[in-house]
């Protein structure tokens, strides 16, 4: 499972509300290749179900991830930060050993 801080939901929330999404919409994250670490985690909001999706819903907000991705998140909660030290979705993983990159796939979540 996924889970969500506050802050990341409130976020979230905002940036749906913002961008005009209706109810259908959810959080699609997936991890990828690449990155200083190997991998690289992604960000989009999406309303197409594909097949082998995980969804799981925390706080209100509904998460989709493939099953290789679900696979490398399985614990991982998702955070917001508003900070002198950077602003962004961060994920907290323990499984990760390095610190994978984040991109922001949709234009909506770089708001």
């Amino acid at each position: 499972m996924v889970t969500v801080t506050d802050k990341a939901k409130d976020k979230v929330e905002h940036l749906i509300q913002d961008s005009g999404l209706d109810e259908s919409y959810f959080l699609r994250v997936s991890v990828q290749g690449g990155g200083c670490s190997g991998l690289s985690y992604n960000l989009d909001f999406d309303n197409e179900i594909k097949k082998g999706d995980q969804f799981f819903e925390d706080k209100g907000v509904r998460l989709a991830l493939d099953m290789k991705s679900f696979l490398y998140l399985a614990g991982t909660e998702l955070d917001f930060s508003d900070g002198l030290n950077g602003k962004g979705f961060n994920f907290h993983n323990p499984n990760a050993t390095r610190t994978p990159i984040l991109i922001l796939i949709a234009p909506i979540l770089c708001r």
